[in-house]
Order: structure tokens, then C-alpha cells, then sequence
């Protein structure tokens, strides 16, 4: 069986991605979309911690500090780690367009090292939409906003309905989850307010 490649980029019928009018304001925080998440989750110890904030348009920003448990070569981040990272970032774009969606493809550059107790400033925004998939793209870069670009990603997501989790997900987790109203009225929103 042959799987087929998907293109990250966009087929020449994509429309703009558009940012919900419910998103929140540039500047304001996202919030963790799932405490446990190893991305955004406040409840996890060795997670990331990423803390996203909208941005304008279809764009968001966050800060990763890497720290000595991020490392894979002594005193750098593990590329794992970083790749994980930008697709963190990318997911929050969701938050902006109303959205419930799944990476479908990433594809990351590592452009230089990234030292731990460096602070890498994750740039996304998403740059299309044909039919259920969102093309976008991010880079990271050390030392500050404009500092030197140290990794970059692209990414094609795909929307999905909210029992997407219910179904592949593990019993116990999506029933904390759901048992959290506010997890549960976004999640709800996000589907009756494409």
C-alpha cells in the first residue's frame, strides 16, 4: 500500500483564512485548550507551557523557555522537543478562526541550536483554507522577535468535529475534560460558529 505525500501548499482555489469575529483581541492570551496538554497544559510538569496570544489577522506569538528537561545533545533542545513546539503554536491558530482541527502534516527546518535556558519567540499564522484544511506557517527565533531564526515550520490541518475525541481518545480523559464546562462550551461554540 503507497501512502500519498500531502502539498503544504495551498491549491490555487484556497481563500484567505478569516479571523472569527468572537476571536480574541490582539494581545489577549489564549489560554491552554486542555490542562494536560504537553503543549499548553498548566497540569503537566515537564510540558511546555506554551502561552499563546493573538496576534493580528490570522496570526498569534508565544515564548518557550527551554529548560534542562527539554535537552537532547548536552545543553540543546532536542528537535523533537522544537518541532513540538511549532506545531503548538500552529494549533493555537485555531483559537483565532473558530476552529477544531488536527495536524495533518508538519514539516520543520532546524536552522541553528537552540541552547536550554534560551527563550525562543514562536511566530504562526495561517495563510489559507480549502475546504476542511488550513495551510500555515512558523518560525522560532532566539533571543528575542527579531533575534536569529533558529527553526521554521509548515503545516497543513484538518477540521474536525469535537467527537473526533471523544472517539480516538482515552475514556478517563475525555471524561475530565468534558466535566470542565468551560472546555466544553468552547469546543460546542467552535462547531455552531464556523
Amino acid at each position: 500500500m503507497s501512502a500519498t505525500k500531502t502539498s503544504l501548499t495551498p491549491p490555487d482555489d484556497a481563500v484567505p483564512p478569516a479571523r472569527h469575529p468572537d476571536a480574541p483581541a490582539p494581545g489577549e492570551p489564549l489560554g491552554a485548550h486542555y490542562a494536560q496538554c504537553f503543549g499548553c497544559g498548566t497540569e503537566q510538569p515537564h510540558g511546555l507551557h506554551l502561552e499563546a496570544r493573538a496576534g493580528e489577522g490570522v496570526s498569534v506569538t508565544a515564548e518557550f523557555t527551554v529548560r534542562p528537561e527539554h535537552q537532547g545533545a548536552p545543553g540543546l533542545a532536542h528537535g523533537g522537543l522544537l518541532a513540538t513546539a511549532m506545531d503548538e503554536i500552529l494549533g493555537s491558530l485555531n483559537w483565532l478562526m473558530h476552529t477544531i482541527s488536527v495536524t495533518g502534516r508538519l514539516e520543520t527546518d532546524f536552522l541553528q541550536p537552540v541552547p536550554v535556558d534560551s527563550v525562543l519567540h514562536l511566530t504562526a499564522r495561517a495563510t489559507a483554507r480549502h475546504g476542511r484544511k488550513i495551510y500555515c506557517t512558523a518560525t522560532g527565533r532566539v533571543g528575542g522577535p527579531d533575534g536569529p531564526l533558529a527553526v521554521r515550520a509548515d503545516a497543513l490541518f484538518v477540521e474536525v468535529k469535537v467527537e473526533h475525541f471523544v472517539d480516538h481518545g482515552r475514556k478517563d480523559e475525555i471524561e475530565a475534560a468534558m466535566a470542565d464546562p468551560d472546555t466544553v462550551r468552547r469546543a460546542r461554540a467552535f462547531e455552531v460558529n464556523p
